[in-house]
């Protein structure tokens, strides 16, 4: 009723200050990245002939993925939208039925050793996509990774998590040099695509899609 009082007083406000879960903070996050190992083999009947696809290959056996993570400066957690259409075939203002979902691009930032061998290791990862040699586009189960993203608690644990599902880097930044004087590291930004992201909360168990099942089999 307009008459009656708030439904919130300030010490359900400040509860969760006060609880033993706490808030949320941007700067307690955690990345794994899951680069493609190739499903159809290195070396074996049908493998990749892409060359850099044994050069990420033994990358991956030297824990470059980890060593990249732990570089990463900055990183968003992915959209997801609905896309709706007007149903104006009944009276009155018309109802928005949702037509279908889409997810926006994710981009992160990683801090660059003097060798630049975070930029190296992408670089490579966008390598598999094609062929420098022939310019021959790769297959798609070759390229495609996942990346998984975990806030954290106070206690560095893991409260929430995100998989981006069938992704690659799609863009490589260009990085600005400049002669003057500098005291901030050189980073590089990497934006990535991919077919889909679910909550590992309470997706990460669900039926997997048809063709996800089928290529584990």
């Amino acid at each position: 009723l307009i008459e009656a009082g708030s439904a919130s007083v300030l010490n359900e406000f400040l509860a969760p200050l006060r609880d033993d879960d706490g808030m949320a903070f941007p700067s307690r996050y955690e990345v794994r990245f899951g680069a493609p190992t190739g499903d159809r083999g290195v070396g074996g009947p049908g493998a990749s002939q892409n060359l850099f696809s044994k050069i990420l290959f033994e990358d991956i056996g030297g824990g470059i993925t980890r060593d990249v993570a732990y570089q990463c400066r900055s990183i968003a957690m992915p959209s997801r939208g609905l896309t709706t259409v007007a149903d104006e075939t009944i009276y009155g203002p018309a109802r928005n039925l949702v037509q279908g979902y889409t997810f926006g691009d994710v981009t992160a930032t990683f801090y660059c050793h003097n060798d630049l061998r975070e930029k190296k290791f992408f670089e490579t990862w966008q390598r598999i996509a094609f062929n420098p040699q022939t310019f021959a586009m790769g297959y798609y189960d070759d390229y495609v990774g996942k990346i998984q993203i975990y806030s954290l608690d106070n206690d560095g644990a893991r409260r929430y998590g995100v998989e981006l599902v069938e992704c690659f880097p799609k863009t490589i930044a260009a990085q600005s040099l400049d002669a003057l004087p500098s005291t901030v590291a050189q980073t590089c930004d990497v934006t990535w695509t991919y077919r889909y992201w679910r909550n590992l909360t309470d997706e990460r168990n669900l039926p997997k899609p048809l063709l996800e099942t089928i290529r584990s089999v």
